[in-house]
C-alpha cells in the first residue's frame, strides 16, 4: 500500500468519477486506474462499485476512506515536522477555533506568533466545537480551541482548560433592556436570534430555556456568530451570546444574566495519539503565554477568566 495509491483512491472517492478525480492529482487516468486496481489488489478487496457507469464506494471502499484520508494527513504532518527542524524558519500550524475566539483574543495571538516565527504558515479553521473535534480526528487540523465539556470524555484527545468566559443576553443598542442583568427566564415569550443547529451557544441557550421550564421563540435561526450579533443590531430579537464578541460593536448592547448566570470553558485540544509539530507546540506555549499575561495585567475581556497558570 502506497500513499500515492492512497491519494489516487481519496480523489475518486470524493469526485466519484475517475477522469476527474485524474485531472485533479494531475494524472493520466489510465495510470489512476492502474493505481486503484493495484490498491485493491493488494487489499483483496474491490474499493469501488463502478456499474452502469456510477462510481460508488464498496463497504470496503467505506471503511478505508476515513483511515486513508487520516494516513495522508499524518503523513503531510511528518513532511512538516522534518521541514521544521531547521530552527522553526519553516513549517505550518493548522488551528482550529470557534467564532467567538477568532473574533475576539485569537487575532492578537496569532499576531504575536506571526511577529516571533513569521516563516511558519498559519491555517486557521473556524467552526463550531463538534466539528473541529472531527477534524483533529481526521487529522485535519494539529490544534483546536474547543469549548468544554465534550458530550462524554473523548479518549482521543488532551485537552488543556485555559479560560472561562460568561454567556451574556444581547439586545440592539436601540432596544436596551434596561435591567442590571436578567434571569433566563426572563427570555420567555422574547423573540430570540438562534445559532445554527449543532452550534455550541444553540445548545447552551436551549438547554438552560428548557431547564427553565419554557422552549424559547424564535424570530430567526440558523446563523453563525456575525450573522446572529449582525440580526440582533437590526433589532430581530435577543441572543445569548459570549461576552467577548461585543468588544467594537456599539450597535449592541449586553446585559449579565444573574449568578449562578452561563458560562463555558475553553480548551487546547490535540490528538492524544499524535505528538503535535515543533510549530503547533511554539503557537500553544505562545497562546498560553498570551492568555496568562492578559490575564495578569488586567486585559482580558470583560467577562473572561484565566484558568491556565
Amino acid at each position: 500500500m502506497q500513499l500515492q495509491q492512497l491519494s489516487y483512491f481519496v480523489a475518486v472517492a470524493e469526485t466519484r468519477h475517475f477522469t476527474q478525480a485524474a485531472e485533479r492529482m494531475r494524472v493520466a487516468q489510465p495510470s489512476l486506474s492502474k493505481q486503484i486496481k493495484a490498491l485493491e489488489a493488494d487489499l483483496g478487496a474491490p474499493l469501488f462499485s463502478r456499474a452502469r457507469g456510477n462510481v460508488t464506494l464498496t463497504a470496503a471502499g467505506e471503511a478505508l476512506l476515513p483511515l486513508a484520508r487520516r494516513m495522508l494527513a499524518d503523513a503531510e504532518t511528518a513532511r512538516q515536522e522534518v521541514a521544521e527542524l531547521a530552527g522553526l524558519r519553516k513549517g505550518r500550524v493548522r488551528l482550529g477555533a470557534t467564532p467567538s475566539l477568532c473574533t475576539g483574543l485569537l487575532a492578537d495571538a496569532l499576531a504575536r506568533f506571526h511577529r516571533d516565527y513569521p516563516g511558519i504558515e498559519l491555517l486557521v479553521e473556524e467552526g463550531g466545537s463538534r466539528d473541529l473535534v472531527r477534524a483533529l480526528a481526521r487529522g485535519q487540523i494539529d490544534l483546536s480551541l474547543i469549548i468544554m465539556p465534550l458530550q462524554g470524555d473523548d479518549p482521543a484527545l488532551v485537552t488543556e482548560e485555559v479560560l472561562r468566559e460568561n454567556l451574556v443576553v444581547v439586545t440592539s443598542s436601540h432596544e436596551p433592556l434596561r435591567k442590571p442583568h436578567l434571569r433566563i427566564e426572563d427570555l420567555r415569550g422574547r423573540p430570540m436570534v438562534m445559532f445554527r443547529r449543532g452550534y455550541d451557544l444553540r445548545e447552551a441557550t436551549l438547554a438552560a430555556c428548557r431547564q427553565a421550564g419554557f422552549e424559547p421563540r424564535l424570530a430567526v435561526q440558523g446563523g453563525e456568530m456575525d450573522a446572529v450579533l449582525r440580526f440582533v443590531e437590526a433589532g430581530l430579537g435577543v441572543a445569548v451570546v459570549p461576552s467577548m464578541v461585543l468588544d467594537g460593536r456599539p450597535g449592541l448592547a449586553a446585559t449579565p444574566l444573574a449568578p449562578p448566570g452561563l458560562s463555558r470553558t475553553v480548551a487546547l485540544a490535540h490528538r492524544r495519539d499524535v505528538e503535535p509539530t515543533r510549530a503547533a507546540q511554539a503557537f500553544r506555549a505562545t497562546l498560553l503565554a498570551f492568555v496568562v499575561e492578559a490575564g495578569q495585567e488586567g486585559t482580558l475581556p470583560q467577562g473572561v477568566e484565566l484558568i491556565a497558570e
